[in-house]
């Protein structure tokens, strides 16, 4: 592959990672960032602060060598923890085997490691609170927040990482002529930290994803190293009850969390003051055609296909996505125009097959992991997983813990839903379950559906 000057635009999770992937292949790289070097500043406020970290993820900082760097940052989640509104909790493991967890993980502390990574990699210059405004892919537009200047940069080959409101997206898809489609989300969020007890301990217990599910709403938390839990309170962005508009004073808030929340409420000091003095987030998913111009530019990570965060894989789809394109690269790394294309054929259903489950997963958060049904029928899929390991993975695991395509993992699990619908038709226990005809209907999948 001859060395070429390239140009990243983003340097958060995605663009970080695709500047140590691209100087470790001898590429001379220029990567701007609008945000301050997050290294020697504090710019988390408001956004997901830490990350669900699974397979997909973990397997391409493998490829960059990084997993023992990554190691002491996370925190194993081992399943949901669902808090009812008596107060009870009730563990829902991950998976069926003692290492399917996840991990929670600082997105500033894995940003501060990739970037320190790309640094070392080869010919790597970083420029950060540099923001593109505009130009064209011969020629890019620049903010320099610093000294409130602009200026023009001639870029090479464009990587866009800069993502969901992405600018470089608009020029390579007023190159390409592709489409976007942005679907924002009737719903938004609000981060809290519930800090750990003055003892240092915990208050609660940090290796589950604790959920309180309430129907349309929901609040979550994922533990931190220094034993405090970042919550997010996903709600509807509009409404007279429960939504971010209603949420517009101390007393509202109070008495919201008390009724809906009361045994986190307790735990949590200041909680209106601190709820109030937060950003709302907003949620959208962003599908897109026309993915690169020719040679000239690519984009990937959130500029191609934002989704929303309910499946856990919105960073590790990311990673994988940069894994897809540097081996299309390497299969034609004297033809970027080919790998480019080829990155896009082999990935967007892959995207969108996520993107579609991503939504699914937050109705089942937010409101089915209560169900009777539901629980009945993610047990009978851990004990099909269980006696049938090389037939039988639920969808949950396919995405999480295993690294097949997001679209097989789809079609696998429309299938498995088919078996667990017929197997749990008048059955309340798992102990009642016709076996038999488990193991005939598990045998009648196609050869393909075998997990990998």
């Amino acid at each position: 592959m001859t060395p070429k000057d390239v140009t990243v635009v983003g340097a958060g999770l995605a663009g970080a990672m695709l500047c140590g992937f691209l100087g470790r292949r001898g590429h001379r790289v220029t990567a701007f960032e609008s945000r301050p070097d997050l290294r020697t500043t504090d710019i988390d406020a408001g956004r997901s602060i830490n990350l669900a970290l699974a397979a997909r993820g973990i397997a391409a900082l493998d490829d960059l060598g990084l997993m023992g760097d990554v190691e002491p940052l996370l925190t194993p989640m081992r399943g949901r923890l669902i808090h009812d509104r008596d107060g009870s909790e009730t563990l829902q493991p991950y998976g069926s085997r003692p290492d399917e967890v996840i991990y929670s993980v600082s997105r500033s502390d894995l940003n501060a490691v990739l970037l320190n990574a790309a640094g070392a990699s080869g010919d790597v210059t970083i420029r950060f609170e540099q923001r593109c405004t505009g130009g064209d892919l011969g020629s890019l537009r620049f903010r320099d927040y610093r000294s409130e200047t602009e200026y023009d940069h001639h870029p090479g080959t464009v990587f866009g990482a800069d993502g969901a409101n992405s600018r470089i997206r608009d020029l390579v898809l007023a190159a390409s002529g592709g489409t976007v489609t942005i679907d924002p989300l009737d719903h938004g969020y609000k981060e809290l930290t519930l800090p750990a007890a003055p003892d240092g301990r915990p208050l609660l217990d940090p290796n589950a994803l604790h959920i309180w599910p309430r129907g349309g709403f929901m609040l979550i938390a994922l533990a931190n190293l220094d034993c405090s839990f970042t919550c997010t309170l996903f709600i509807a962005t509009q409404g007279p009850d429960a939504s971010l508009e209603a949420l517009d004073s101390p007393e509202q808030v109070e008495t919201f969390f008390g009724h809906h929340f009361p045994d986190f409420a307790t735990l949590m000091p200041d909680l209106a003051a601190e709820y109030l003095g937060k950003p709302d987030g907003a949620l959208a998913t962003v599908r897109c055609t026309g993915w690169s111009a020719g040679d000239r530019a690519v984009i990937l990570g959130d500029a191609a296909h934002a989704i929303v965060p309910f499946h856990g894989q919105g960073m590790n789809a990311a990673f994988e996505s940069c894994t897809v394109l540097m081996d299309a690269m390497d299969r034609h790394p004297e033809d970027w125009g080919t790998a480019f294309a080829e990155f896009e054929a082999v990935r967007k259903a892959d995207v969108d097959a996520i993107a579609d489950m991503a939504l699914e997963n937050y109705i089942e958060m937010r409101d089915s992991v209560r169900d009777e049904r539901y629980v009945l029928k993610r047990r009978l899929a851990l004990e099909l997983e269980r006696r049938w390991p090389d037939r039988f993975v639920p969808r949950y695991s396919l995405v999480m813990f295993r690294t097949i395509p997001y679209a097989e993992a789809q079609r696998r699990a429309q299938r498995q839903a088919a078996v667990l619908d017929r197997l749990t038709a008048g059955v309340d226990r798992v102990e009642d379950i016709d076996f038999d005809l488990a193991a005939r209907l598990v045998a009648d999948l196609h050869p393909e559906e075998v997990a990998r």
